[in-house]
């Protein structure tokens, strides 16, 4: 088992993409534009504006960098104000967390969110868990660009076959496997075949407790 462990925040450790999803759906229909709920978890977490201006391209319309970065502050301010305070972990992740820290992993957050959101959703005992914390905010290229999981590396001083990756969405996959790191994906917002790029697919956080903690003959 390697001993770094990051972590992606938003559907691997907290169960808030069903309230993102909403804020993004209902962002949006304040420009008449139609998302469906599995369209918001497949780009979960691919804010670039570049990424943003393709997936709408490919639905018929075209943006401009200022709409992307209002529409992306207008989600932000529906999530905080509507949603924000009904998002909690996901049951099994306080003792899975525990768990990892008794085994003396190292662990780091690496999540697509900014600091503001962060600070509303994750509880405040959380911090003690993780080494580094790098949100969306700190970082020059989101996911699924390497840069996030990149930067994770040089913050805990770690090289690339020391580390593996808790990832739950495409963009996330791409972003871990574009750094060379082990992947491990779960399947709390998609089906395996949308995380096929992954290394390893868990079904929950049971298995991936197990996996994490057990799973020295696939890692």
């Amino acid at each position: 088992m390697k001993p770094f462990v990051f972590f992606d925040l938003d559907g691997t450790l907290i169960d808030s993409m069903p309230y993102h999803a909403k804020a993004w759906i209902e962002a949006l229909a304040e420009y008449g534009i139609k998302f469906k709920e599995e369209e918001v978890y497949l780009y979960e977490g691919a804010i670039e504006f570049e990424t943003v201006r393709d997936i709408f391209q490919k639905k018929g319309f075209n943006i401009d960098r200022k709409f992307f970065e209002d529409l992306f502050k207008k989600q932000k301010t529906i999530f905080l104000s509507r949603y924000a305070s009904k998002v909690n972990p996901f049951p099994e992740v306080p003792t899975l967390l525990d768990s990892l820290r008794k085994e003396k992993k190292i662990l780091a957050l690496v999540t697509s969110s900014h600091a503001e959101i962060l600070d509303e959703v994750l509880p405040k005992n959380f911090y003690t868990y993780f080494s580094v914390v790098l949100t969306g905010d700190r970082i020059k290229k989101r996911k699924p660009h390497p840069d996030p999981y990149l930067e994770a590396l040089k913050a805990v001083n770690a090289d690339f076959n020391q580390a593996l990756v808790v990832e739950n969405s495409p963009a996330g996959v791409t972003s871990a496997k574009g750094a060379n790191l082990f992947c491990v994906a779960i399947t709390t917002t998609l089906p395996e075949h949308h995380l096929r790029l992954a290394d390893l697919v868990v079904k929950d956080h049971t298995e991936l407790k197990e996996v994490l903690l057990n799973g020295k003959d696939k890692m």
